[in-house]
């Protein structure tokens, strides 16, 4: 538990920031097993959790796949009554914080820059 409180910024709500103006969407950052690519994931906290058995927690499950890395994973991601993130199980991936998500995406920028 405390692991998903460091990753997503003391479990407050939504899985990281979101885009300027994105109030429903919940972020999280997905790498697929053998790869550097770390893929955005939004989760619509009005439409796609759906109601647990118990009546009161939520779940949603995502299949992901990146752009440059073709590997799938399986995500299903747990969610208290406030839908706040409780648990996750990733087959095929790992859930990193945003902060690699940043990095990877300043590393393909860099890359795609002609060199002088």
């Amino acid at each position: 538990m405390e692991f998903l409180k460091r990753l997503f910024g003391g479990g407050g709500g939504s899985g990281s920031s979101s885009p300027a103006g994105d109030r429903v969407g919940l972020y999280y950052y997905v790498r697929p097993h053998g790869c550097e690519e770390v893929v955005r994931v939004r989760v619509d906290r009005n439409n796609d959790l759906s109601l647990a058995d118990d009546g009161k927690s939520y779940w949603v499950r995502k299949g992901v796949r990146g752009v440059k890395c073709r590997q799938n994973v399986e995500m299903e991601l747990y969610f208290d009554a406030n839908r706040r993130l409780t648990d996750s199980e990733l087959k095929g991936g790992a859930l990193v914080d945003e902060a690699a998500y940043t990095a990877w995406v300043a590393q393909q920028e860099q890359s795609a820059t002609p060199q002088a």
